[in-house]
């Protein structure tokens, strides 16, 4: 019984280490909304991207531009801890991401990590390459339709200041929030279109019948992934591309998410 316990144990740890951080799923939700409505963003996060992630980072690329999304946007966490040690260069994650931005542009806020390591030379690098970092501010994009949408974005909860007011001035309801951490979800009392976050990988390792074991957020496993829906307004919390201090998942799929008006 022991030796069959331990078999089962040992399979389950290759599989959380080898096989699910590889399976890369396509999460797509559907948002009514006439004024953005044929609108497709696609919506990713949490890359933590090793050195010796060059092949991932391309499945990521090719995956996401077989989605054909006209706007790409992000929260951050591109390098895979803040010590940069054992990370990919940030140049070369910019140089391989450029390479698919779509029609309304791509952009970002950056994470914790990336802001303990080098937010600065972080956010230089990505805009060079036209990948446009949001700190506390937002622009506006005129669709082919005619409407206006803006993206806001707030710097990181845990590393700088966020400041909501300052990231939405002089938008209006058409607008997209974006955060690292979704903690700052219930600073917002505006009534905007919706709110990107990552952070919280969806627990990374979620248990039947008990879910997330830990879940990086004040608000626990309430604020782990998906739809949270608070005072008329909409968050949605990806599961994240990367693993984070574990390096394994199990029942919690990396994900990039397609969100379609």
């Amino acid at each position: 019984m022991l030796i069959f316990i331990s078999i089962i144990i040992i399979l389950l740890l290759c599989y959380s280490t080898f096989i699910e951080p590889n399976k890369i799923k396509i999460t797509k939700y559907h948002i009514e909304n006439a004024k953005l409505k044929g609108l497709k963003i696609g919506f990713i996060s949490d890359f933590h991207l090793k050195s010796n992630h060059q092949k991932r980072l391309k499945k990521i690329i090719k995956l996401l531009k077989e989605q054909n999304p006209d706007i790409i946007l992000s929260t951050g966490d591109f390098i895979y801890n803040h010590k940069t040690k054992g990370s990919m260069k940030i140049e070369t994650i910019a140089e391989e991401l450029s390479k698919i931005i779509p029609q309304y542009g791509f952009y970002t806020v950056l994470g914790n990590h990336d802001w303990l390591a080098d937010g600065i030379h972080i956010t230089k690098m990505l805009q060079e390459k036209n990948i446009n970092v949001l700190d506390n501010s937002n622009i506006r994009i005129s669709l082919n339709t005619g409407e206006s949408l803006y993206i806001a974005g707030v710097e990181d909860y845990q590393t700088k200041s966020p400041n909501i007011n300052n990231a939405l001035q002089n938008t209006n309801k058409s607008t997209i929030l974006l955060t690292h951490n979704p903690d700052i979800f219930p600073q917002l009392t505006e009534k905007i279109t919706l709110t990107l976050a990552g952070h919280t990988h969806g627990g990374q390792v979620r248990l039947p019948f008990i879910g997330a074991v830990i879940v990086p957020s004040k608000f626990r496993s309430k604020y782990a992934k998906g739809v949270i829906k608070e005072n008329g307004n909409i968050m949605i919390i990806t599961q994240g591309l990367g693993n984070s201090i574990l390096p394994f998942r199990f029942n919690c799929s990396p994900e990039i998410v397609l969100i379609e008006f």
